[in-house]
Parts: C-alpha cells; sequence; structure tokens
C-alpha cells in the first residue's frame, strides 16, 4: 500500500576537529577539587563509532572520599537560609552560561545529537537552574494550634543524595538532581552514564568554585561505581533515571539500608488517534515525540494506535516526514537526527526491527541501519504489527514506530494499558472534552492531550507501574528530599 521511503543522509560524518573534547583532560570534583582517576576508559564518538576521548576512572577509595567529603558539608550547608543556597544556583546558571559553546560542543561529541538540541539541553539546563532558584519553599508549617497544644511540621533535609543519570539527555537529567538536592539543603555527588560523561563531568569543573567543598561532587566509571554509591551506608537517597531493570537492581541494592529512592525508568507510551482527529496534525505531532533524539527518551511515543477509519492516512503522513528526515553527524548543518548513542543500544534496535519483518511487519519507511561508520538508524514506520512483537511489548528506545489500528476507543486503551509500563501516553483528537476524557483512562503519569512529552520543572514527573517509584520536580521536591518532623509543644494548663 505504501512505498518503502528512505531518508536523506547529509552525507558521512565529518573528521573529529581539533576542538575541546580532544585535547582536554577530563577531571572529576571531590571535595571541591578537580582530580584524575586512579585510572581511565574510553569514550566512543557515536557519529564514528570511535573513541575521541578519556574519561576518569572512580576507584572505590575516591567514590568514599567523596562521600566523606559530601557527609562534613552537609551540615553547614543545610544551615544556610534558603535564599543563600538559592543564590549559588543562580552562580551556577550564569557559569553555564558563560561556557555555554564548549558544553555544546562536548555533548554532541559524546552523545550525538545536533548542535541545536545540544544546546536546547543546556538551555533547558539554565532554565531549570534560574527557577531552582527563585521558586518559594515551606519548610515549617502550622498544623494545629489550639488551648491544649501547638503542632509544628518542619521538613528536614536528607543528607547526601547520589544522582544516577543516562545517556539520552546526560547533563539535564544531572542538573535535575543536582538542583532538587542542593535548593532543598541536601548534597549532591553525580555519577553520569560511562557512555556519556564528558559533559557532566565538564560541568562540574565549571560549577567547582561555585559551591562549597563537598556540596557538589562528580564522579565517572562504569556500573560497579554506581553500585557503590547505591550501597554506600552514608549516602541518604538515590535518584535514578535509567532502563526499569537497571532500577529493580538500585532497589534492591537500597534495600538493606533502607535508602530513599526516586526512580524515573523506562516507558513504552501509548499515542492513541481518536477517529475525529486531524490525521496530519496528529501525525506531525506524534512522529516529532517518536523520533525526537532519534528516540531515545524514555517519554518518546513507542506505540501507536489509529482508529481504522484515519489509519491510512496518518500512516501515509508519517512516511512522508521519515523520507524528509535528515541524519548526519550532529555538527553538519541541517541535520535532524543524530545516531543511536551507542553500539549496544544500535545492535538492539536491529534485532528488534529483524524480529518484527520475520514475525510479517510491513516496513513503510526506514527499516535498515545506514551504510557506512557510526551507529545510525533512520526513522522507522512499521505496520502489520501487534501485541506480541517484542517492538510493540518492549522499550525499543530508538527511531521505530509500529503503528496499528484499532475499531472503537474502548480497545485502544485497553491495549494502551496491557503493558508493565506506564510512563506517558497522549490522545489525539478535534473534541478535546472527549480526549480528554479518553486520557483520564490510561493508566500512565502523565497523559498528554494533542501534544506529548513536553515536561517543566514546576510540575511534577514520574511514572506507574514499573515505569518508577516517586516522582521529580514540582511539589515533589521538597517532599522527596526531605523528611517530615512533627514538633508537638504542650501548653501551660489554665490555673482557673
Amino acid at each position: 500500500r505504501f512505498n518503502i521511503t528512505r531518508p536523506r543522509f547529509c552525507g558521512p560524518p565529518r573528521p573529529a576537529h581539533r576542538g575541546l573534547a580532544m585535547a582536554r583532560v577530563f577531571r572529576m570534583l571531590i571535595g571541591g577539587r578537580l582530580v584524575p582517576g586512579e585510572g581511565t576508559f574510553a569514550v566512543v564518538n557515536p557519529s564514528t563509532g570511535q573513541p575521541f576521548a578519556e574519561a576518569p576512572s572512580c576507584s572505590r577509595a575516591q567514590l568514599d572520599e567523596a562521600v566523606c567529603a559530601a557527609r562534613a558539608a552537609f551540615p553547614r550547608w543545610a544551615a544556610l537560609p534558603l535564599k543563600e543556597r538559592q543564590a549559588m544556583v543562580m552562580a551556577g546558571a550564569k557559569r553555564i552560561e558563560e561556557n555555554l559553546d564548549m558544553l555544546v560542543e562536548t555533548l554532541v561529541k559524546e552523545q550525538g545529537k545536533p548542535v541545536a538540541n545540544a544546546k536546547g539541553e543546556f538551555m533547558g539546563i539554565i532554565g531549570t537552574m534560574k527557577f531552582m532558584a527563585s521558586r518559594p519553599f515551606e519548610y515549617e508549617k502550622v498544623l494545629a494550634d489550639n488551648d491544649r497544644e501547638r503542632i509544628l511540621q518542619r521538613r528536614v533535609p536528607l543528607g547526601i543524595v547520589g544522582g544516577i543519570t543516562p545517556w539520552n539527555f546526560p547533563p539535564l537529567m544531572a542538573a535535575w538532581k543536582m538542583c532538587e538536592a542542593l535548593t532543598t539543603g541536601n548534597v549532591c555527588i553525580l555519577k553520569p552514564s560511562p557512555y556519556t560523561p564528558l559533559s557532566t563531568l565538564l560541568m562540574g569543573e565549571v560549577l567547582a568554585e561555585t559551591f562549597p567543598a563537598g556540596v557538589l561532587g562528580v564522579v565517572s566509571g562504569g556500573d560497579d561505581v554506581g553500585k557503590w554509591l547505591v550501597e554506600h551506608e552514608d549516602v541518604n537517597k538515590i535518584s535514578f533515571t535509567g532502563s526499569t531493570r537497571a532500577g529493580k537492581l538500585i532497589q534492591a541494592t537500597a534495600g538493606p539500608s533502607l535508602k530513599r529512592l526516586t526512580l524515573e525508568l523506562g516507558g513504552n507510551d501509548a499515542a492513541i488517534v481518536l477517529p475525529d482527529a486531524d490525521a496530519k496534525a496528529a501525525a506531525t505531532g506524534i512522529f516529532n515525540q517518536a523520533m525526537g533524539n532519534s528516540g531515545q527518551i524514555c517519554i518518546a511515543v513507542k506505540r501507536c494506535f489509529v482508529h481504522e477509519r484515519k489509519f491510512d492516512e496518518v500512516v501515509g503522513h508519517l512516511a512522508e516526514l521519515a523520507s524528509k528526515a535528515r541524519l548526519g553527524d550532529g555538527f553538519q548543518k541541517g541535520v535532524q537526527y543524530g545516531p543511536i548513542n551507542n553500539k549496544m543500544q544500535f545492535e538492539r534496535i536491529k534485532e528488534l526491527v529483524e524480529d518484527a519483518k520475520k514475525s510479517g511487519a510491513k516496513v513503510v519507511a526506514g527499516g535498515a541501519p545506514l551504510e557506512g561508520s557510526g551507529y545510525f538508524y533512520p526513522p522507522t514506520i512499521l505496520t502489520n504489527v501487534a501485541e506480541g512483537t517484542r517492538i510493540v511489548d518492549e522499550e525499543q528506545f530508538g527511531p521505530v514506530l509500529p503503528v496499528m489500528p484499532y475499531a472503537n476507543v474502548a480497545e485502544a486503551v485497553q491495549r494502551a494499558n496491557a503493558t508493565r509500563f506506564g510512563l506517558g501516553a497522549s490522545v489525539w483528537g478535534t473534541d478535546v472534552a472527549r480526549a480528554t476524557e479518553v486520557a483520564g483512562m490510561v493508566e500512565a503519569g502523565t497523559v498528554w492531550v494533542n501534544k506529548h512529552g513536553d515536561l517543566s520543572p514546576d510540575i511534577p514527573f514520574g511514572g506507574s507501574k514499573e515505569s518508577g517509584i516517586g516522582r521529580q520536580m514540582g511539589d515533589y521536591t521538597l517532599e522527596s528530599h526531605t523528611e517530615s518532623k512533627v514538633i508537638r509543644i504542650a501548653k501551660p494548663k489554665s490555673k482557673l
């Protein structure tokens, strides 16, 4: 019914230029000092598939040193007035603004996303830091005040927050965890993914003199460093963004010490296109949110259910958009989509698509990796797929969208909910009241209507089911990063 379309490739990746990331020695931030690791590991440019820089590898002793420095810094930091802590966060935002170009360049090289997207990520960081530097927090409130007693509730910082971040938005996720921890009076140690450690390490270097020694730490290394952080008895909370599998391991490792946890995990977000939807508008919005960051977004659209009356039209628009996609090295002009970040994920995407083909899927667009170096996989649209196929049941985390017809809305909702994930979803239709009603039936932490995927620091975000525990940002920032302390004050009895 539809011809297979191929995207435009913007030429081979440009050679690694003599910029910051090739020449710079990256260092960790421990106790206010920038230090090398006891070893190093290679970081690969996904546009070439070749190593381009070395990152420091943190030893167990160095992690202990980072925790010790954080523990020493905590009492004085927690005792500072909120406005003083926020003033330092605001100063940090200005430091990032001043160093924007080198931060962006490093992120493009290690993650692969286009320059415009990398700059947008850092602008999001700056915006988040400025917002968190100005928002009010109610640390004390009166629960009761009567003839017998006065009852106060205070919010008390937890202590050391360990932030473990993924490879799709490494500095943005680090900034979220840092801002939530520091503004609420905690101290923070960040551990980025070994696939993308450099932009977070560099952000730590930029912020090294902004905060007192030990308040912010940044360490890097393999999964063992993350495990050490989670199991460390002096770390009070772990805030993790990543896969559900890794989240379950963290929960098990943190269990013996009863650490507080915020886990933002995987998703298999469904988009439901209602019978009255504007097919072109819905297809455009869904495509953008399925393929953004080459599909490497936890809340990307990963399954699309379209009413059978609109199915052909929506698929046609999706195929057209895929044919116009421009892939290439993130530094090249006009590139919309970069590579898959790492070889392991690249191989997984290929495996899932081939499995779908063997199960009878029809490839409407894309469907095979691009030839040449790097981990490039084009936007891919699949039809003739259904539940029971891995591409539908699992989180693909790549630029592949299975599109499936449905006969009635009840069926669409049932199928959208038939998953162990529950991070996000969206409903598309011209009758907004009806679309909102359907959105209320979908089991997910966030459900959008006629849009998908936008987040902001003033609104809580997180998942249900196996997509996570707790929430980030919004009103949950104070609740999830502090303990409740109740003080009950007896009043003198009347002598009358």
